[in-house]
């Protein structure tokens, strides 16, 4: 959520920031005129409060002295109701107030390039090589397919499209990555596991972000209030909501696997086959909790943290800076992390790190004493995919397959599959 006030004081900064992320910069007029309405209303309430305060004192005065104050006391009535009437216009403009604010998405850093979609993206470093096959590299569907990894018509019999069986090998693979995943991310980085819930409420889903425009996007509950977790990143960012951190504790680093779940798989068919793009997936989040002056550092901390694990993978990959019109909603820098997919012959995003400032945090209420100042402030919240698998999987498949059809294995997941190769045997 947007400060309020920062958003009077400092209207232009807001409007160029929503025009870099395609936004018209029309929706800073319309919260000013509804605040303005809003700040008007409040002082006649209290102006009127006064003003009863100031009558009920008299006609308590009056009546001590045996004085009509019949009239004075319908005129009493007849302020009474306009106060009345005035809270319930109050509570309506601040509802409406608050509902524009919540849709208003975070203030963009100003380093964040310039652009209007993914093409914009600014090209920050690559690593690895993108292997030299000597014969013609199979999609990660046909070499699952003959290796038995993954039973899609299965899955979708079971549940519906998008939602993918693994089988055999594909299941322990599976497996393995999310053990190896929090492991690493745990010893090497001192990431503290939590396993939340697969199921978040409104309040939480609000506070990461993803409420009120993008409940569409999500699975929710005929018979509750609820929703099915579409990243592991909204419960964990909630888990301080209403809450003082200690300054001294701060950053706060945790590591969380959740299966994902999202209704909004692909569009028109695009990207659809195989793994690509899913209902349901497996990812291991990272997040984390600082004082705003560490968070712009931990970032780029977070997005090495996750570099390396496609590394240890022995994936080639890319890093680019998203551009304002790619960035997500609660961000205000972010990052993603694309690997190689030869079969598929493009690259794919498996992580994607950003700084959420303390634009969640504000909606959580979750906050930390500065000790500098005595003040309260709001933390910043940071969150990355540590990795997204299905994508992961695709490209581990494609770039490590063999001439003889096994899937060679990085050797940091050999003690975790038993394995060095998964062959059809």
């Amino acid at each position: 959520m947007i400060d309020l006030k920062y958003l009077r004081d400092h209207p232009e900064v807001v409007r160029l920031s929503l025009r870099k992320r395609n936004h018209s910069g029309d929706e800073v007029d319309a919260v000013l005129t509804l605040d303005e309405e809003w700040r008007r209303l409040f002082t006649r309430q209290n102006n009127l409060r006064a003003e009863q305060k100031k009558r009920s004192e008299e006609i308590a005065t009056r009546k001590r002295y045996k004085e009509d104050v019949t009239a004075e006391l319908a005129e009493m009535k007849e302020l009474a109701q306009h106060v009345r009437e005035l809270e319930v216009t109050l509570k309506e403009k601040e509802e409406a107030l608050q509902g524009l604010l919540a849709r208003l998405p975070n203030l963009l850093h100003p380093s964040v390039p310039e652009g209007s979609d993914d093409s914009a993206n600014l090209f920050l470093r690559s690593w690895g090589e993108i292997p030299s096959l000597s014969f013609t590299p199979l999609p990660h569907w046909e070499l699952a397919k003959r290796l038995k990894l993954f039973d899609l018509e299965r899955g979708s019999k079971v549940a519906g499209s998008g939602f993918i069986l693994y089988t055999g090998w594909g299941a322990k693979l599976e497996r393995a990555l999310i053990n190896w995943m929090l492991d690493f991310h745990g010893r090497r980085h001192g990431y503290q596991e939590v396993f939340p819930p697969f199921v978040i409420n409104r309040e939480t889903a609000f506070g990461a972000g993803k409420l009120p425009d993008f409940e569409g996007q999500m699975y929710t509950f005929t018979n509750a209030d609820l929703f099915l977790n579409p990243t592991a990143e909204v419960p964990v960012t909630a888990l301080f909501a209403g809450e003082t951190l200690k300054a001294e504790e701060l950053p706060l680093s945790y590591a969380a696997y959740t299966a994902c779940f999202r209704r909004e798989a692909g569009a028109a068919g695009k990207d659809t086959r195989g793994l690509l793009r899913v209902h349901q997936f497996d990812k291991v989040e990272l997040v984390k909790f600082t004082r705003p002056e560490q968070s712009f550092d931990e970032l780029e901390t977070l997005v090495r943290d996750a570099e390396e694990i496609v590394q240890a993978l022995e994936l080639p990959y890319q890093v680019v800076e998203l551009c304002g019109g790619d960035i997500g909603f609660g961000a205000a820098k972010a990052y993603d992390i694309n690997v190689w997919s030869p079969g598929v012959g493009k690259w794919l995003e498996v992580s994607s790190c950003s700084n959420c400032t303390d634009f969640q945090a504000r909606r959580l209420n979750t906050r930390f004493r500065n000790p500098e100042s005595g003040k309260l402030e709001f933390v910043h919240t940071l969150n990355g995919s540590g990795v997204a698998l299905p994508r992961t999987v695709a490209a581990l498949l494609e770039n490590h397959q063999q001439a003889d059809g096994s899937v060679r294995l990085p050797p940091a997941l050999v003690p975790y599959m038993g394995v060095e190769r998964i062959t059809s045997a």
